[in-house]
């Protein structure tokens, strides 16, 4: 349940950040908006999750942090 909580703050904080800007921007709704950056971050994250799964048939908590780090860099 850790998991779905942390993907679903992902998805609240990436997509509040965007209401301001979508707000400037004409022709998009802010909801829109906000909807697809929540997804795009959420996306990053289980892809990343994937991956580490993929590696070796389990997910170490250092990778579930990593994954979770949205502004590190990738390799």
């Amino acid at each position: 349940m850790n998991i779905f909580t942390r993907i679903g703050a992902v998805f609240a904080y990436s997509s509040m950040s965007i209401i301001g800007g979508a707000s400037i921007l004409g022709g998009i709704p802010v909801w829109k908006a906000a909807f697809l950056a929540g997804i795009a971050a959420c996306a990053q994250v289980v892809e990343k999750l994937a991956r580490a799964y993929a590696d070796d048939g389990k997910i170490s908590k250092e990778e579930l942090n990593a994954a979770f780090n949205l502004s590190s860099d990738e390799e």
